[in-house]
């Protein structure tokens, strides 16, 4: 039987990384958010996962409007990440991934049991939704991963409440694996995030959102996050804030538990996440 070992939650937007990604000492207003991946990586390290599981969105760079899975479960042994422009704008490292393809089919079928109506591919390429917390929170990139991508993008999405089902039934689907994994589940979002217009990446678009948001999750206010994260709430925070409902997944795998730790780290990009949840509830 496989077992939950960490449940995370952080940002992935990659400024971060064109700022902070060559080791070198961050300007003061992202020290903070220097030392809460630092702090999340050293739980993650004491967690000793075989596997981490990654909850991230594609940024319509492989699937579009004409093509938009709700939820898809990757499930190659490599996964090759970074695309053309990544690596332009933000400097992101080419890599290719180690997979656990035998727990991505183990989540797939234990998924579609519990009526999730997965997509699956063993063809496709992670964005930084998947590498950018990866390369703070794992370093040397040396644990396998199971990407599970979700439609945060392209409207119509799936409502709050079908994230939080999927996260459950990831988590009974983990847990009745016949594999022998100790896995980690880290959720790749952003509190209230624009890109473009007149809110672009200039500190939080809404900074009401970011603090009741971090209380959903700190206080495990499950139908209250349900009741109030709307396209059109998610869209009034930021055009890119709809991508917080990964958090909702995690949110599920925890069963709605408090988080261990919920902040919202202000820097001059937008408010950055960072989440833990218990792993027994």
């Amino acid at each position: 039987m496989s077992e939950i070992v960490g449940i995370y939650g952080t940002t992935h937007n990659p400024l971060l990384w064109r700022v902070m990604g060559d080791g070198s000492a961050p300007p003061d207003d992202l020290v903070a958010t220097r030392d809460a991946f630092a702090s999340l990586a050293g739980r993650m390290e004491e967690a000793r996962p075989d596997t981490i599981v990654v909850i991230a969105t594609d940024h319509l760079t492989q699937w579009f409007y004409d093509n938009m899975p709700s939820f898809l479960v990757g499930k190659t042994s490599a996964v090759p990440a970074t695309f053309w422009n990544e690596e332009r704008e933000f400097g992101l490292p080419y890599r290719t991934l180690g997979g656990d393809g035998e727990l991505a089919r183990d989540i797939l079928g234990g998924g579609i049991e519990r009526g999730v109506d997965f997509s699956a591919s063993d063809d496709f390429r992670a964005d930084h939704s998947v590498l950018v917390p990866l390369l703070y929170l794992n370093p040397g990139l040396d644990i396998p991963v199971v990407c599970v991508f979700t439609n945060c993008m392209a409207a119509p999405l799936p409502p709050a409440e079908r994230f939080f089902q999927v996260g459950q039934a990831i988590r009974k689907s983990i847990e009745d694996s016949p594999l022998n994994r100790r896995v980690a589940v880290v959720a790749s979002g952003h509190l209230a995030t624009e890109v473009g217009g007149p809110r672009h990446f200039n500190g939080s678009p809404d900074h009401e959102f970011d603090e009741a948001a971090v209380g959903w999750m700190r206080d495990g206010e499950v139908d209250k996050a349900i009741g109030t994260l709307t396209y059109d709430r998610l869209r009034a925070a930021g055009n890119v804030s709809h991508q917080f409902l990964n958090f909702m997944v995690t949110m599920g795998i925890a069963d709605g538990a408090p988080a261990i730790s919920a902040e919202g780290v202000k820097s001059r990009f937008a408010t950055s996440p960072f989440f833990e949840w218990p792993t027994d509830s």
